[in-house]
């Protein structure tokens, strides 16, 4: 069975939209088009000034991994009813079109910047990781069947990024990302057992946080990647992302580990394996990259940071990555 990323995204008019949000919501009101990779979204805007976001999922998509979204959201809120999340307003909706089922959902509109247009100071990428540790705390006790899967985007999940190999187009890249697979299996691996699992969100980058205008994170969106996984992966997500571009990667990436571990604390074997994991989401993002294009090329948002990931794997391998763990684990306790 084809998975989200082999199948074709939705592709529904701003037309077609307006309709569903009349039938379906008796909703009068504009359509906006949102930038998405796999879904098809959009802003919804009513002339009473009401704003909404409109998610059509993949066709390939199960309709249990909404539901633990939407569960997920609803727990959370249930925890720590400041944290904001996305809240899905009534049930899933099912359409057809041209012979697919597409399953579409109503949230309410998160108010905020995206951190990717913002941008924000050193100071606040420790507040950025002190709202994931925040994120991950009301969590904490979140069950649900559906988050136990195969996923691509999993760290735990090291053959599906061997089996896009291929993909890559020269073998100096396959060296780099065979190299962070080997650190993979020497640093975390062998101390899996005291990884400590959970449900995380599994996608803390710069498209799905949400910052104000004091550069204070204030939100997250899109959980369409939760999964059941490493604690310390959130972290390590967010500081593969937060790496990019930077000409000193690390200064950012221990202040999200020291925020996170400041809220909801990791132990040693965690903090000591988070700078490998940041490696291998990017080895996971330029695989996945090079696997999809060739599936759709001419889907602009797969090129996203593409080069800067590459140059980071690249600083990143001629780093002592002991040595930086080890500062890394030292100045988050400190």
């Amino acid at each position: 069975m084809s998975t989200v990323f082999e199948t074709p995204p939705p592709n529904f008019s701003q037309h077609d939209i307006i309709q569903i949000l009349l039938s379906h919501y008796s909703i009068n009101a504009e359509a906006n088009p949102l930038v998405s990779d796999r879904d098809q979204n959009f802003l919804i805007k009513t002339d009473k000034g009401q704003k909404f976001l409109l998610k059509i999922s993949n066709p390939a998509e199960q309709l249990q991994i909404l539901e633990m979204q939407n569960e997920a959201t609803l727990f959370i809120r249930s925890q720590d009813p400041d944290l904001g999340v996305p809240l899905q307003i009534g049930e899933i909706q099912e359409i057809e079109k041209n012979g697919l089922t597409y399953f579409v959902r109503l949230f309410k509109y998160l108010e905020g910047q995206l951190l990717k247009d913002k941008g924000i100071a050193d100071s606040s990428y420790e507040k950025l990781g002190k709202f994931l540790g925040r994120l991950n705390r009301s969590l904490d006790s979140f069950n649900h069947p559906a988050a136990d899967r195969e996923f691509h985007w999993d760290l735990q999940n090291i053959k599906l990024i061997r089996s896009r190999f291929s993909y890559l187009e020269f073998e100096s890249e396959k060296n780099i990302v065979s190299y962070f697979l080997d650190q993979y299996e020497s640093h975390v691996s062998i101390n899996k057992s005291h990884l400590r699992k959970m449900i995380i969100h599994n996608d803390g980058n710069d498209d799905n946080v949400l910052v104000n205008h004091n550069g204070q994170t204030t939100g997250i969106i899109d959980f369409g990647d939760m999964v059941y996984s490493y604690r310390v992966a959130e972290p390590a997500i967010c500081m593969a992302y937060v790496g990019l571009g930077k000409k000193d990667p690390y200064r950012s990436m221990s202040l999200v580990l020291k925020g996170y571990h400041s809220r909801f604390p990791l132990n040693d074997v965690e903090l000591s394996s988070a700078l490998y994991l940041t490696c291998i989401r990017l080895c996971i993002s330029v695989t996945m990259a090079a696997w999809r294009m060739k599936l759709f090329p001419d889907n602009t948002y797969l090129y996203t940071s593409q080069n800067q990931a590459w140059k980071l794997l690249k600083l990143m391998k001629n780093e002592d990555l002991i040595k930086r763990s080890v500062q890394l684990l030292t100045y988050a306790k400190s």
